[in-house]
């Protein structure tokens, strides 16, 4: 019966509030937030919209069943397509109510039960007049000179909307669900010859457009399609960046450019513990290592905490390309390289680069997370190391079969030289019992 009310309440605010583009000073919604736990619950609020048409933009505050607790977060939509929220780096968990408020000194904020401020703007004491929903998908809180004091356009998520500008202090992420790592789209410096210059980007109708510092146009990458490019994302999923328009035979946004295309090119196309073949598809690291064929799906995982020789040994692999790793160490050999990982308990695969670019190097990188691997014909120069349970065959397992041959020669040569010293020990000893007798 709460629920029930609780749409009908969200529903009646749409119906009442979605015509306005600004709210002013003072302002307050609040949500109430079920009690008991709802796997899947959603509550939007719309308080503001732009006039746009066929598709417009839209400001929701949200309620979210998310990981078994309840967020609150205020979000811009585009149709809908979420293209910011307040909840896109750090969730705002809350129960009972969920409130959005700008406070009558210009500060924008989120707040939960007892008045518990879960996220803000920042921007008290500067004047700010009113929050408004642009033509352009920006939200802006404007002061009384007309001035923006704070936008969305600064905080960018995971969508780069049209007329909206990328910087090196800026950058776009994707978090896919229930993983530990995330994708980034970055602006770095563009290294010449003779000049440093600092790269930006913004997004046009027609595209992604590169400017230097004199913003100076000197790339682009163009859109496919011949309606013009609403935003562009970095996808959760695959990490792949895409140019979208709005189709209004589907009444839908698709894709008219994407950066990617080979599966293989993806940051993270197969499963753990997956390798992208030649084939372009997915098959499981131990099986693909014995030149079996699989069909793609998950390939499970080497238990947590396997290390030492006695538990596990390396697998080794020739690869194009793996994830990007933070923990490394040069100039060391490959036994060497696999044994760190061995050892260590936290390390699932290390990846050994020699001589690759022309550099006189070994490089090697650790890794607790076993994705992102590309397979190759021959001659990368890059060796993948996968930890695997004790007899699946790996390099550590030949180097152990190495050691227990040298033990064997020593032994036998033990053997050979006490019997010869043996040998003439009884021969001196028959040869005094002779001198003995005479």
């Amino acid at each position: 019966m709460k629920l029930i009310a609780f749409c009908f309440l969200v529903l009646l605010f749409f119906a009442i509030c979605c015509c306005k583009s600004e709210i002013s000073v003072g302002y307050r919604l609040t949500l109430a937030v079920p009690i008991e736990l709802i796997e899947g619950f959603l509550g939007e609020a719309y308080l503001m919209e732009t006039d746009q048409m066929p598709v417009n933009f839209k400001t929701a505050l949200s309620v979210e069943a998310v990981d078994g607790r309840y967020t609150c977060s205020l979000g811009v939509f585009l149709g809908g397509v979420k293209v910011w929220t307040s909840g896109h780096r750090s969730k705002f968990y809350t129960t009972e109510t969920c409130v959005l408020e700008l406070a009558e000194d210009g500060d924008l904020h989120l707040k939960g039960a007892d008045e518990r401020v879960g996220w803000r703007t920042g921007t008290s004491g500067q004047g700010v007049e009113k929050l408004q929903l642009l033509e352009s998908g920006n939200l802006a809180l404007i002061d009384t000179m007309a001035k923006i004091r704070w936008q969305t356009f600064n905080f960018p998520t995971d969508v780069l909307l049209w007329g909206q500008r990328l910087s090196v202090a800026t950058h776009l992420t994707s978090f896919p669900s229930n993983a530990t790592y995330f994708f980034s789209f970055e602006i770095q410096h563009d290294k010449s010859a003779s000049t440093s210059t600092r790269a930006k980007r913004k997004l046009t109708s027609r595209g992604l457009v590169l400017f230097d510092d004199k913003f100076q146009n000197f790339a682009q990458i163009l859109s496919q399609g011949l309606e013009p490019v609403r935003f562009l994302a970095l996808e959760n999923d695959t990490g792949n960046l895409g140019l979208y328009h709005y189709s209004p035979y589907d009444d839908n946004f698709e894709a008219s450019f994407q950066a990617l295309d080979a599966p293989c090119d993806l940051p993270i196309a197969c499963s753990p513990y997956g390798i992208c073949t030649l084939s372009s598809g997915c098959s499981c690291i131990r099986i693909s290592a014995k030149d079996e064929n699989t069909s793609s799906g998950a390939c499970g995982s080497v238990r947590e905490g396997l290390c030492g020789e006695d538990q596990a040994e390396m697998l080794e692999l020739e690869v194009g390309s793996v994830l990007r790793s933070a923990s490394s160490k040069i100039n060391i050999s490959k036994e060497e390289c696999g044994s760190l990982c061995l050892d260590d308990c936290n390390c699932a695969a290390a990846l050994y680069a020699s001589g690759v670019g022309g550099r006189n190097i070994q490089e090697c990188s650790f890794y607790d997370l076993v994705r992102g691997v590309r397979q190759v014909k021959r001659g990368s120069g890059l060796s993948y190391l996968v930890k695997v349970p004790k007899g699946e065959g790996g390099i550590h397992r030949k180097s152990g079969l190495r050691k227990w041959v040298l033990i064997l020669i020593v032994a036998a040569d033990l053997l050979v030289l006490s019997l010869v010293l043996g040998g003439i020990g009884y021969y001196y000893m028959i040869w005094n019992k002779k001198d003995e007798i005479i």
